[in-house]
């Protein structure tokens, strides 16, 4: 096993390293910081900026709780039901609404959970553009790809088609995104050590500022109008329906008695939703529509 004091120390230093990066970034706001203490156990630092030049509105999450293990914990750890039991678990969430409707949605989890003897890593990192970019949504899987062939060949298929599956609307029958990676429940094996799985891990979080900030900086001076602020805004609305409804982080946290606050962080500050809209013909909007589906392959 890992010591928790190792997780702990790499999820803080991750929050600061990424909350300066999107500092520097915004150039205007910054990230204030809110501490807070979970009455059962642990507690963590919720960091959010807002009306920036290129960030209207973010957070970059560090939790650490601990405590009894709840039943349906229990029953994800494989534990009977009178099984006396502790949980621990721990990471980095982060969401980012950009002002400019060319700038995407960014999202990122890492954690590592344990639950009893057992103990795992998950999380994921997906891109929400409101425009798609073909270009770019080539660049954010490529980098991704990269970033998980360094410790299996395996990894960025695999995690790429349940990202694929995980960040999708079925009421909607569309993707949020252009998708990205999502894993949970990486365990050891045979094969691969607790160590391993942590290693990538810190990867996958360590990718995340050279992932977006390129992303931003190509971006964030490009024209719109109020009609693109408009699909931002009911694009963002699709966004707050994944996340209140399907979204497994919301769940678990609200579920373990989390901080309310910190949970709906995520969630964009101003959203819209508009009877039956459907886009023009051969518009982006239309062409945007047509790319959030699942199988897309974004790498060569």
């Amino acid at each position: 096993m890992i010591s928790e004091k190792t997780i702990e120390m790499y999820f803080r230093t991750l929050q600061d390293e990424i909350c300066y990066g999107l500092d520097n970034a915004d150039g205007k706001s910054e990230f204030q910081e809110d501490l807070w203490e979970r009455p059962e156990g642990g507690g963590g630092r919720t960091r959010t900026i807002a009306h920036g030049n290129v960030i209207e509105k973010g957070g970059v999450n560090f939790s650490a709780v601990h405590g009894p293990c709840p039943e349906f914990l229990k029953k994800e750890a494989g534990l009977a039901e009178n099984q006396s039991a502790n949980f621990y678990a721990a990471g980095v969430s982060l969401v980012i609404h950009p002002i400019n409707p060319m700038v995407p949605i960014i999202h990122m989890n890492v954690r590592y959970l344990k639950a009893g003897p057992m103990e795992w890593f998950g999380g994921g990192i997906d891109l929400t553009p409101h425009y798609i970019v073909e270009e770019d949504a080539k660049f954010f899987h490529q980098k991704l790809k990269e970033t998980c062939d360094e410790h299996n060949t395996s990894y960025y298929p695999e995690f790429k088609k349940w990202a694929d599956d995980y960040f999708y609307i079925p009421h909607r029958n569309e993707t949020r995104g252009i998708g990205g990676i999502f894993f949970d429940r990486l365990s050891a094996t045979d094969n691969i050590t607790i160590h391993d799985r942590f290693h990538f891990v810190q990867s996958i979080g360590n990718s995340f500022l050279s992932i977006y900030l390129p992303l931003i900086e190509k971006n964030r001076h490009k024209k719109h109008t109020e009609a693109n602020r408009q699909w931002q805004l009911l694009r963002r609305g699709r966004y707050v329906e994944f996340n209140l409804v399907y979204d497994r982080g919301t769940k678990f946290g609200l579920l373990t008695n989390g901080r309310t606050e910190s949970i709906l962080m995520s969630l964009p500050p101003t959203a819209n939703w508009e009877y039956a809209n459907q886009p023009a013909k051969h518009s982006p909007e239309e062409k945007t529509l047509s790319l959030l589906k699942k199988g897309i392959e974004w790498t060569e």
